[in-house]
Order: C-alpha cells, then structure tokens, then sequence
C-alpha cells in the first residue's frame, strides 16, 4: 500500500483538519494522520490522482502545495501559530528565531530572507500581527485581565501589549473590549494593512 504526504494551505485548525480528512476519505483514501498543514494517506491501489485531491481541496478552501519553498512558508507561518498558541503552557521567554530554526531544522536567517522576499513582511511583524491576534481573541473571550493577557502571550508589560495593539489595531485594548465590533481576522488571514 503507497503512501504519499500532502502539504496543505490554510490549514489552521481542528475544524480544517476534519474537513481534509472528510474530503480525502470521499475520495477513496485512507487518512493516516492529519496535522496543521499536513495530511498523510494511503491508496489500496497505489495510485493518487492529485489533480482530483487539489480541485476537492481547492472547493473547500484550502490549497495544495507543491513546491518546497511554498511548503516551508506554511510550515513558518504553522510553527509562529503555534508558538502564540502555546505561549503561557510553557517557558513564555523562547526565542522565536531559536524555535523556528529548532523545529524546521534550518538556518534561522535562510527562514527569515524567505519569509520576507515571499510574503513581503518579516518574520516579527507576522508574529506580532498573530499575537495581537490571539489578544483579541482572549479579550473578546473577557476571562482574562489585561495583565493576565500580557503574562500568558510572554509580553514585558502591559504598556508594552497594550502600545504594539494600538500601533497594529488603531485602538488601545481597553477601548477594543469595549465595543468589541472590531471584526477578527481568521488567523490564515493575518497580513499587514
């Protein structure tokens, strides 16, 4: 039985996880693990028609990846969602470019002139626009203090959250929580103004 790994865009969530596997299954395949922006399956026949797997993912909004450059820019963008996500589970000190260059294997400053001369924004500045991101999320959410926020996503001070929300968001994270009619971006949607 083959196997074959498929890298997958906008894959950012529980939910797109189900949906590729639902998708793939439809397909006649067997899942055999399903991860952020990754899916692995096996074929009975040894055959996969790729083009069939891009047009079901392509009409769910996803997109499949074939070149390797493309491939490592979702795995940055997946590892930088991840490391905002887990901040506050563990160390809330871990150095980005230390993380990145740990977990994709790689000169951190080979990721870093990718990411930018692909994406057109730098490695911080899409972490920075995640974080503010997830702090959004935790303010609409309103179980946390603003202080609180600060210490789980690893920020010196409030000063420090509350001064980077306004110069991404226009508005200070107080005023946020209180009208909280800003729309929030999907975090696959997450790009500079």
């Amino acid at each position: 039985m083959a196997t074959l790994k498929l890298h997958i865009k906008n894959m950012v969530c529980a939910r797109c996880n189900r949906v590729v596997t639902e998708e793939l299954e439809q397909l006649g395949y067997q899942v055999l693990k399903v991860s952020l922006g990754e899916a692995e399956i096996s074929s009975a026949d040894n055959n996969f028609d790729i083009n069939r797997i891009r047009e079901a993912l392509t009409a769910s909004g996803f997109e499949l990846l074939d070149d390797r450059k493309t491939q490592l820019i979702e795995q940055i963008k997946l590892a930088i969602i991840e490391l905002v996500h887990r901040q506050g589970e563990a160390d809330l000190h871990i150095n980005t470019s230390d993380y990145l260059a740990d977990k994709l294997g790689m000169e951190y400053s080979y990721l870093s002139s990718l990411f930018s001369a692909h994406e057109g924004i730098t490695i911080e500045k899409y972490l920075i626009l995640q974080r503010i991101e997830r702090v959004k999320e935790l303010l609409v959410y309103n179980e946390l203090s603003l202080k609180e926020i600060a210490y789980k996503l690893g920020y010196s001070s409030v000063a420090h959250l509350s001064n980077q929300f306004k110069k991404v968001t226009g508005l200070t994270p107080s005023y946020f929580k209180e009208v909280k009619d800003k729309k929030r971006k999907t975090i696959d949607q997450v790009q500079e103004k």
